[in-house]
């Protein structure tokens, strides 16, 4: 805290941005361009009732170009502060200024615990009673009841770590959210929907396999903006997911188990440092393409307030906002201040925070320039993907955005590399047994080359997913025909219609044991699909064991049992979790699935035989346009050793995805091997993944019956140096 008997300014300096501590006190730092004044605001204490003290800048004394800045002398971390800036309030011509309004820094590392039903009100920078809106003046002001920027001490015992940054080709990322983790009482943690529960179920990923913790947004988020109501409780929806960010260096205070102001700052490196030490990275879900303040008629929580034409993309009539993100409007990106706050933010999370990569929500939005046109050479991306702090850094894209702009396989910038949603579909229609996605799916286990090969990347740059946080879980894809999002209070509007889902008999739950058995079949065959393709894996938290949203594909507002991990279903389904984990080990043994280049063919180079080769059933070379639900490739291990470090088992592995059964004629062994079976998803546990050491002979005949909707996997005969 702070105290206000400050009287002592001195000028200070304009960088860094933000409130910045030292051994003398404190230095803020903030941008305007067009503002006439700005204020510094200390607070006592976090009560509302806290008194405070205002300082002027002298524009003379505490200006640097378009930066405001002043230096206070013998300030402490744990100081609260904001900021009140004046200037032009002409909504048609993009200002918004209102002196009335106290505004966040948008450098702010943390901020205080908001309650924002109690002022979300005075937030709004005109009066919402005047039927004239935003064109209207607030003069109400809000001083006393928003929440507060924290100083910040980044003072930490690292204890030497550093972030782990594994090789995209080597990871298999894991998506999950903070809170709905451990949130569930059956999660059994101490402190449950926190970094610190986090910490406490590193057993359970360490088991799993996985190599990457990637989480839903944990910047500080308004999960209070929803008005609605679940039509079936009566409760308020909250935004649940929290893509809608307030401040992007501050790590969200209800994630924390410690309230105390700037704990959760300590309790996120905690977390970081402990799966760190567990070999599991961090990787962050981040929301540039827009921000929490919204249309003309949202809150002004920093941004609009500090320079609403340079922070947003206007319409030609600047009253209105460019929304290709779909929640009202959009940043600008490409905008040099834009530019620069994104990549400042994205240091302080890679430097201080020690994370190892981000995923970028709507990234295509990062590519469009002030009149939101899409730029062939969007500076943001390629400073991005050229900036030497990021160079080890992954960096994800979601390769499209809310305006239209779909650009899976185009995106610009060098090494980032995609969701590929591509993949996700003909993976979902192949099991699925929709007619003529057999040769989409080969292209898509080969590594997406058509979308991948022509820009010089490589197939680890395809993230390939089944599911995701957006969208049905996996066993409410094969459990549910349509979307059930009726507790969302939107008449079931809302989320995606075509979900390329199968209920595989009855909509929802059952009891009958064949439509169970074969949904668990189908489970088996979706992860088994994703881990012997080339690209990089990503599963959804929870599929792993069964997790459920009862047949809701669009659970933003849900923080409550439909997005929350129960974690009694990791007993109720061990059989699934178990293939799982199995699969992940299968995937990390074997240097043939993780190859950083696309497969040759027999048209490679040195006139090599071909590094895989395609059959359908009856062993013969596909007729690709006839093909339908039958599908098999043998892949040579030998070409591991020049292009994935070492040698590998060769394989032969077969799809069927007909409703009945079909015999496969298995190609000849590699010269003095034998074949054996390693996986069919149509056994029981444990017979549907063996360990290395067990697995079978197959018969003499060369025949191998695959039952109707399953997988497998022959592995040439044991090569002791894929299992040291």
């Amino acid at each position: 805290m702070c105290s206000v008997e400050i009287e002592k300014v001195e000028s200070g300096v304009p960088l860094p941005l933000g409130a910045s501590l030292t051994d003398r006190g404190v230095n803020f730092s903030i941008f305007s361009r067009n503002a006439s004044a700005i204020t510094l605001i200390l607070y006592e204490d976090n009560s509302y009732a806290s008194a405070y003290k205002m300082f002027p800048f002298d524009p003379q004394k505490n200006r640097t170009g378009d930066i405001w800045h002043c230096f206070i002398p013998g300030l402490k971390a744990g100081a609260l502060y904001l900021y009140t800036v004046d200037g032009l309030y002409i909504p048609e011509k993009g200002f918004r200024f209102n002196k009335y309004k106290a505004l966040l820094d948008p450098y702010a590392k943390a901020i205080t615990n908001p309650n924002y039903l109690n002022y979300w009100r005075k937030s709004f920078s005109y009066d919402p009673d005047d039927p004239a809106w935003d064109l209207s003046f607030s003069y109400e002001e809000n001083f006393s009841i928003q929440s507060r920027c924290i100083v910040i001490d980044d003072t930490f015992d690292w204890q030497g770590d550093t972030p782990l940054n594994y090789p995209l080709r080597f990871s298999v990322l894991y998506e999950t959210h903070v809170k709905g983790l451990t949130k569930h009482p059956s999660a059994k943690v101490k402190h449950p929907g926190t970094f610190k529960g986090v910490i406490e179920k590193i057993p359970f990923f360490k088991e799993l396999g996985v190599t990457s913790l990637e989480f839903l947004p944990i910047h500080d988020f308004n999960e209070d903006e929803l008005t609605s109501q679940n039509p079936r409780t009566g409760e308020k929806l909250k935004n649940y997911w929290g893509y809608s960010t307030i401040a992007f260096f501050a790590p969200k205070n209800i994630y924390a188990s410690d309230h105390t102001p700037g704990a959760q700052v300590r309790e996120f490196k905690e977390m970081v440092r402990e799966l760190h030490k567990a070999g599991l990275e961090v990787i962050l879900d981040v929301v540039f393409n827009h921000t929490a303040e919204g249309s003309e008629l949202g809150p002004t929580y920093s941004f609009r307030g500090l320079d609403n034409t340079i922070y947003y993309t206007l319409d030609e009539n600047k009253r209105y906002y460019k929304n290709y993100s779909g929640c009202g409007n959009t940043f600008n990106c490409n905008n040099l201040v834009g530019h620069k706050f994104i990549i400042d933010c994205l240091h302080y999370w890679v430097v201080e925070m020690h994370v190892d990569g981000f995923r970028f929500d709507l990234a295509s939005i990062l590519g469009r320039n002030q009149k939101g046109e899409l730029m062939e050479n969007a500076s943001v991306l390629e400073g991005i993907a050229e900036d030497p702090i990021l160079r080890n850094t992954k960096i994800i894209a979601e390769a499209w955005d809310a305006g239209g702009a779909y650009q899976v396989g185009w995106f610009p910038g060098g090494r980032w590399a995609e969701w590929n949603d591509k993949y996700r579909d003909t993976v979902r229609k192949f099991w699925r047994g929709d007619l003529y996605e057999t040769r989409h799916l080969a292209t898509r286990i080969a590594g997406s080359s058509d979308l991948y090969l022509r820009d010089g990347r490589k197939p680890f740059h395809s993230i390939n997913f089944i599911t995701s946080h957006d969208g049905f879980t996996l066993k409410d894809l094969i459990s549910y025909n349509c979307k059930h999002n009726e507790q969302n209070g939107e008449n079931n509007r809302d989320g995606a219609d075509n979900n390329y889902s199968s209920n595989n008999g009855v909509e929802g739950p059952t009891n009958d044991p064949t439509i169970q058995k074969m949904r668990g079949r189908i489970i088996k065959n979706f992860f088994a699909t994703l881990m012997v393709s080339l690209g990089t894996p990503m599963i959804l938290g929870g599929d792993e064991f069964g997790r459920t949203q009862q047949g809701n594909n669009n659970a933003y507002c849900q923080d409550n049992e439909i997005s929350w991990f129960d974690w009694r279903l990791l007993q109720k389904n061990k059989d699934i979790f178990r293939f799982v984990k199995e699969m992940i080990a299968f995937r990390l043994r074997h240097p043939g699935f993780m190859r950083p280049e696309f497969f040759t063919g027999a048209n490679g180079k040195y006139n090599a035989p071909p590094d895989i080769t395609w059959f359908d059933e009856k062993g013969q070379t596909p007729k690709w346009d006839e093909l339908e639900g039958c599908l098999a490739f043998r892949l040579d291990g030998s070409k591991a050793e020049i292009l994935a470090d070492r040698d590998d088992n060769d394989f032969f592995i077969m799809f069927n995805a007909h409703q009945q059964q079909a015999s496969f004629k298995v190609c000849d062994p590699p010269k003095e091997k034998k074949w054996l079976q390693t996986i069919d998803t149509a056994l029981p546990s444990p017979d549907d993944i063996l360990t290395p050491g067990t697995e079978r002979p197959l018969p003499s005949n060369g025949i191998y019956l695959m039952k109707p909707r399953s997988m497998a996997v022959l592995i040439s005969s044991p090569n002791q140096e894929a299992y040291e």
